[in-house]
């Protein structure tokens, strides 16, 4: 006899399939919520599958990937849980996310050195570094001081991603950001600031001290990254040069002073290596991995839109993305290190526009599971996290299967107006309309760019101040628990690695890192999987 939970797992995927067909199949069967066995039977197997975790992976992690949701607090995850269901056809409060089927789940403790709530630049030197540092300040310890130049020289501080290239692992940096954005800048670049994308960004005072600005320092700090994916055009090339996608639009033109082409570069640099440079979907997809070893892809002149917005023919998916940087890396013998950054869920908030952020959170779920698809928990550490939170909740007493951009079930005791289910602590959504609060079923809340009521009027919604979550699986992930600070996220991932600083407990005979207590067996059909994928 078929469990009832079985049923229900089958309708689920009729749902997804067959859409709005099925949906009255799933509605009879979530009438099994209603017998308590239901849920006894769901706790019981979810038990068993617990005690199996006591059976550590103490694998060495010939591979390690980072999935950073920039600004994916613990409301972000679950709104997104909710959202990726309600895509499906499904209430979405019973959905799992990928990150959601991780074995181990922590927290971290996210402020800057001298910043309660902190930024982007900051906790990105934290996770990629292992080392706090002050906000705005990107691969520099908390000695140096944002925007003072002279404050750099001695204070750099090195990534993991450095750690595996030394190491001779192939390193990847995918984001829907600018390259030289804050996430990504800490894998490379040593700056006081990060708002210096290129020169044309820097004070005077600053190029005559000797700093360097981030494109550059893209280019030269680590000059052979395998893997280079996102946006950040604009800042590659000199001042006035017209976009090659937009050369009409003069806010798209290049913004260097100094007179350097950076792609260019780059191409002459590695046109015998087997490297290769796109600006489009298009191109991206006309290469085949197999025969590509370093691949610039620069797709838009400064971010790429967001995933609601995004030129299905021209600008790739971060999943799209994903899939041919593992593609590209896992060649190399000795493993891979890849950081991807989900980077416009944060811009998704700062505008007010939930849901913009929360579509950027699905798709970076998306891409987690063709991560997951392309590699083996049994040598690949995958480890999801977030920078920091945002000021957004979402609450209400709004009922089950309720629209995640919805209206909550009741009116305001004081001003007996409707609310939305969502709403931001501070930001752009604050307004008043003859004197008092806005009426939101007046105007279309479930718009794409509907931006969210705030308690505070501000031009940009802040970031939060509290923990954000640490999936982790794969080798030695359980070592990713309790509540941590920032900075202990790349130590763990090196451990795994036996990369950087602590190697004492690794043992190879090759001179190279290699997997224990995998079966010929299992080593089989991960050979197939990966062949498949």
């Amino acid at each position: 006899i078929i469990s009832k939970w079985i049923l229900l797992q089958l309708c689920w995927l009729c749902v997804i399939i067959c859409g709005q067909r099925c949906k009255h199949v799933f509605l009879r069967l979530v009438e099994q919520e209603k017998d308590p066995g239901f849920w006894k039977e769901w706790a019981q197997r979810t038990l068993k599958n617990a005690l199996t975790l006591q059976d550590l992976n103490k694998n060495v992690a010939k591979n390690i990937i980072l999935f950073l949701g920039d600004g994916m607090g613990v409301p972000t995850v679950t709104a997104a849980r909710i959202l990726k269901g309600q895509l499906s056809g499904q209430n979405g409060e019973e959905t799992q996310l990928e990150m959601d089927k991780f074995p181990y789940v922590a927290l971290s403790k996210t402020y800057n050195t001298n910043a309660q709530v902190p930024d982007s630049a900051g906790t990105a030197t934290a996770y990629l570094c292992g080392v706090k540092a002050n906000e705005g300040t990107v691969g520099v310890s908390a000695a140096a001081v944002k925007s003072q130049c002279n404050t750099t020289r001695g204070n750099e501080v090195t990534s993991i991603l450095k750690w595996a290239k030394d190491a001779g692992k192939s390193v990847g940096i995918v984001t829907t950001t600018r390259v030289n954005h804050a996430t990504p800048s800490a894998a490379y670049a040593h700056c006081v600031d990060r708002d210096w994308y290129s020169d044309g960004d820097m004070p005077a005072e600053a190029l005559q001290s000797g700093c360097k600005d981030i494109a550059r320092q893209l280019f030269e700090n680590i000059p052979d990254i395998d893997v280079i994916m996102g946006g950040g055009r604009r800042n590659m090339y000199p001042r006035n040069t017209p976009d090659v996608e937009y050369p009409g639009d003069k806010k798209h033109n290049g913004t260097r002073k100094d007179g350097r082409n950076l792609v260019g570069e780059w191409t002459d640099r590695m046109k015998d290596k087997r490297g290769y440079y796109v600006w489009n979907r298009k191109d991206l997809f006309s290469l085949n991995p197999s025969n590509v070893d370093y691949l610039l892809g620069l797709f838009e002149p400064a971010d790429l839109p967001y995933e609601l917005e995004r030129n299905k023919e021209t600008d790739p998916s971060l999943t799209e993305m994903v899939d041919v940087a593992i593609k590209i890396l896992r060649k190399n013998e000795r493993g891979f290190y890849l950081l991807v950054e989900g980077g416009r869920i944060d811009h998704g908030h700062h505008d007010g526009k939930a849901k913009h952020a929360l579509h950027e959170a699905v798709e970076m779920d998306r891409a987690i599971t063709r991560a997951g698809l392309l590699t083996s928990i049994y040598d690949t550490l995958t480890v999801v996290t977030a920078d920091h939170s945002h000021v957004f909740s979402f609450g209400g007493y709004t009922h089950r299967g309720n629209s995640i951009f919805g209206l909550a079930p009741i009116m305001s005791d004081i001003d007996q107006k409707p609310f939305t289910s969502i709403l931001y602590g501070n930001g752009p959504g604050f307004k008043f309309v003859n004197g008092a609060r806005e009426n939101v079923s007046t105007v279309d809340y479930e718009h794409n760019n509907y931006q969210a009521q705030a308690a505070v009027p501000l031009s940009m919604e802040t970031h939060g101040g509290e923990d954000v979550a640490i999936f982790s699986k794969g080798p030695l992930a359980h070592l990713l628990h309790g509540v941590q600070e920032q900075h202990y996220i790349p130590h763990v991932m090196a451990y795994a690695a036996c990369i950087g600083q602590n190697k004492n407990h690794c043992h190879t005979n090759s001179g190279s890192p290699s997997l224990s207590h995998i079966s010929p067996t299992l080593a089989v059909l991960l050979s197939v999987k990966w062949l498949l994928c």
